[in-house]
C-alpha cells in the first residue's frame, strides 16, 4: 500500500532560536513534513511567518497549516499570506484548511461566531477564491488539506482536496464549542466509509493522532489516559486501544497499529502533536 508519510505539529515557537532547532530536530528524526496550527492565545503565533522561517533553516520536510482557521481571515488577505508563503516555500507548501471550532477564539477576536453551515459555506467560498488568486500571481495551488468531522467538510475534502484530515474528534452536545470526544474505531469507521462514498479520487489520508505512549502496557496507557481526559472521551477505557487517534504500546505494537490502520482506513500520513516529537521517532525508524 506504499510508505508512510509522517508529520509533526509544532504548537509554540518560543525563541527564535528555539524555533529553529525544534524545525532541524524534527528534519533530523526523520519527520517529512511540519505544521502549525492557527489558534489564538499567549505563545500561540501567526502561522505563515514561521512556516517560512522553518523553510529557511530545513531542506526536505513540506511545510504546512494543520489548519488554516479560514472563517477568522478575511479572503483578499488571507490569500495574499498564503500566496506569498508557497512562493518564499518554492513548492514545500501544504495549505491545510478548516471551517474553525472555537467560538472562545474568535470571541477573542471579536470576530461573529456563525453557526457550522454558514463557516463551511465561507470556508466552500474560500477554495474557488484561492485558487483564482494562485493562478493570476501565476503561482501553482500548493496541496490543499481539508480537515474535518462533519458531513459538510467532508463533502467539501471529497470535491475538492487534496488530502483529507482526520482527527476522529466531535463536539460534545451541551458543551461548549470546542469541547470533544474522541469517536471509537467504529464511528471512524463510518466517518471514512462517508468520505470514500463521495469522491472516486484517489487522495492522501492524514490522521491527527492525539497521543503517543511508548509501554509495555497498552490497557493500563489505555485506562491513565481515558481518567486524565474526565472518561469523557468513549464510555470504556478498552475502547481507547483500538482508536486510530491513540497510539499506545511499543515501538514495535505501535508499527503493527499504524500499519494495520492504513488496512482499515488508509492512514498512511501520520501528524504527532509536538509533545510526541522524540517519543514517536523510533516508531518512524521502525517503518522507513
Amino acid at each position: 500500500m506504499g510508505k508512510f508519510k509522517f508529520g509533526v505539529s509544532l504548537r509554540e515557537i518560543g525563541s527564535r532560536d528555539a524555533w529553529i532547532a525544534k524545525c532541524r530536530r524534527a528534519e533530523e528524526l526523520g519527520y517529512d513534513v511540519i505544521t502549525v496550527p492557527d489558534h489564538l492565545g499567549t505563545g500561540r503565533f501567526a502561522p505563515f511567518p514561521v512556516l517560512a522561517m522553518a523553510a529557511a533553516v530545513t531542506e526536505r520536510p513540506r511545510l504546512g497549516t494543520l489548519v488554516s482557521n479560514v472563517p477568522f481571515y478575511n479572503l483578499a488577505l488571507f490569500a495574499r499570506e498564503a500566496s506569498t508563503t508557497a512562493a518564499l516555500l518554492d513548492g514545500r507548501l501544504d495549505l491545510g484548511l478548516g471551517a474553525g471550532h472555537m467560538k472562545s477564539e474568535f470571541d477573542t477576536a471579536g470576530l461573529p461566531w456563525h453557526k457550522a453551515s454558514e463557516r463551511i459555506g465561507y470556508l466552500e467560498d474560500s477554495l474557488g477564491y484561492l485558487r483564482k488568486h494562485f493562478e493570476d500571481e501565476g503561482i501553482p495551488t500548493p496541496p490543499l488539506l481539508i480537515a474535518g468531522n462533519s458531513d459538510g467538510v467532508l463533502d467539501l475534502a471529497a470535491e475538492h482536496a487534496d488530502i483529507v484530515g482526520f482527527a476522529g474528534l466531535r463536539q460534545q452536545p451541551g458543551k461548549p464549542p470546542g469541547t470533544f470526544k474522541l469517536d471509537n474505531a467504529e464511528a471512524v469507521d463510518e466517518r471514512v466509509a462517508y468520505f470514500r462514498g463521495k469522491t472516486s479520487r484517489d487522495l492522501e489520508h492524514n490522521m491527527l493522532v492525539q497521543h503517543v505512549e511508548i509501554t509495555d502496557d497498552r490497557e493500563q496507557a489505555a485506562e491513565a489516559w481515558h481518567e486524565l481526559t474526565e472518561r469523557t472521551a468513549v464510555a470504556d477505557a478498552r475502547e481507547l486501544l483500538d482508536a486510530p487517534q491513540l497510539l499506545l504500546g511499543t515501538v514495535e505494537e505501535i508499527a503493527g497499529q499504524l500499519e494495520q490502520r492504513r488496512e482499515r482506513y488508509g492512514f498512511s500520513y501520520i501528524t504527532v502533536f509536538e509533545a510526541a516529537l522524540e517519543t514517536f521517532a523510533p516508531v518512524i525508524r521502525d517503518l522507513q
